[in-house]
């Protein structure tokens, strides 16, 4: 199958890859719900962690991805459900959530209350990968539904409607960051309920293959350097002389696409990479950071080939 090849690829274990298209034949997808299947738009490198992954999912375990920014959580999660053929339901977690939004609301339509389901409900009914980000900041409301969802019983009782059975392919991906204002330690119940792997920072090797499958045209001495910034600010990070905000993946790929377009190299890395900090002293610090490396005077030509 032409969306496992970039497992082959990584050497991930054949067995491994045979079990994903038995999975694949044993529960096909419904015509339907084919539009919530989706090609990410970045590749997630490192065998280890799919292989964790993967044998994980295939025995139908539940998975928390945890570390800091810029480990690449969201894109395993979103690889992960493209990988097994599923639909993926994303629940962004924040202060509001509530059960409601997860199970769904009473709603009146064709003269009589009916349940307007929410997304658990339909990951759970459609046997999708429901990614749960920034989990950490779920409030006790939510968490009692992610408790049912979660259990090895796979059953949530929705109070005055049908109890739901999760379909057997359902799975469901939980990631969070440490130390976000908003965010609270994970009780052990919850916790209980995962297979939890921490994921590990960005290196050179795993950079190089996300610019060299997104940016095949890019030149090898500019590429270079683009990772060179990243690496530099995350060292920084470490290291406690800056704060994440500037030490973005997502902001870097896009400035690529940007300089692709026919803006300055500088100018796209200002608005990808320096501008996400709005402290002067911090700003300065980045700035001459990304200066080493992205001359001002660059041009597109130094970037891609024609």
């Amino acid at each position: 199958m032409k969306e496992l090849l970039f497992l082959e690829e990584q050497g991930v274990d054949k067995k491994l890859i045979s079990e994903i298209e038995r999975f694949r034949r044993e529960y096909p997808i419904e015509p339907g719900d084919m539009e919530r299947v989706q090609k990410p738009s970045i590749p997630f490198f490192g065998r280890e962690i799919l292989e964790m992954s993967i044998c994980a999912l295939l025995q139908g375990e539940n998975l928390l991805l945890a570390g800091p920014k810029a480990t690449g959580k969201n894109v395993l999660a979103e690889n992960l459900a493209y990988i097994f053929g599923r639909p993926s339901y994303n629940v962004s977690f924040h202060v509001n959530t509530d059960s409601g939004d997860l199970i769904g609301t009473d709603t009146f339509r064709d003269n009589q209350v009916q349940l307007r389901k929410g997304s658990i409900y339909h990951c759970a009914e459609k046997g999708g990968f429901g990614i749960l980000d920034e989990i950490n900041m779920a409030k006790n409301d939510a968490v009692s539904v992610l408790h049912a969802a979660l259990d090895y019983r796979r059953i949530i009782d929705v109070p005055g409607y049908e109890r739901i059975v999760l379909h057997p392919a359902a799975r469901f991906i939980g990631t969070m960051n440490y130390g976000y204002a908003g965010t609270r330690e994970l009780n052990e119940a919850l916790v209980s309920r995962f297979l939890v792997i921490d994921m590990p920072p960005q290196t050179r090797e795993s950079l190089l293959f996300i610019f060299r499958t997104m940016f095949p045209r890019a030149r090898e001495e500019a590429v270079e350097q683009f990772i060179g910034v990243f690496l530099d600010l995350q060292k920084k990070c470490e290291n406690s002389e800056i704060s994440t905000k500037a030490m973005d993946l997502r902001g870097l790929l896009a400035a690529m696409k940007v300089v692709d377009a026919g803006l300055s190299p500088w100018q796209a890395v200002q608005m990808g990479v320096v501008n996400k900090t709005f402290d002067v002293f911090e700003k300065e610090i980045i700035k001459d950071t990304v200066e080493t490396r992205i001359p001002r005077e660059w041009t597109r030509e130094q970037v891609f080939f024609s």
